[in-house]
Formats: structure tokens, C-alpha cells, sequence
């Protein structure tokens, strides 16, 4: 059984490296969050007032 060559084994890893980081940076950069809708001229979202009993 012809053993490998450090060389081959280099490239290898260097190759499933590279492979692994296009990967991850591919799936993090296909992610669209949501953005929760903003009504900047509507103001909807009224603040009540805190009445604390102490």
C-alpha cells in the first residue's frame, strides 16, 4: 500500500479548508434577517406612564 506524500497531504487539507470557509461564509451571508417593520410617521406605539404603588 503506497504510502502518501506530506505534500499531497498539504494540499489536501489546504483544499478542504478553503472548501470549509466558502462554505461557512456562503451560509452566513445568505441569511436575510427580518426586519420588524417600522412606522416612523405613526406612531402607534405609545409609551404609558409607569404609576408605581410604593
Amino acid at each position: 500500500m503506497p504510502q502518501m506524500a506530506p505534500i499531497g497531504w498539504l494540499s489536501l487539507f489546504i483544499i478542504f479548508s478553503i472548501t470549509f470557509v466558502i462554505f461557512n461564509v456562503m451560509n452566513y451571508y445568505s441569511y436575510i434577517p427580518s426586519m420588524p417593520k417600522s412606522n416612523l410617521s405613526n406612531k402607534t406605539h405609545s409609551t404609558k406612564s409607569l404609576n408605581w404603588k410604593w
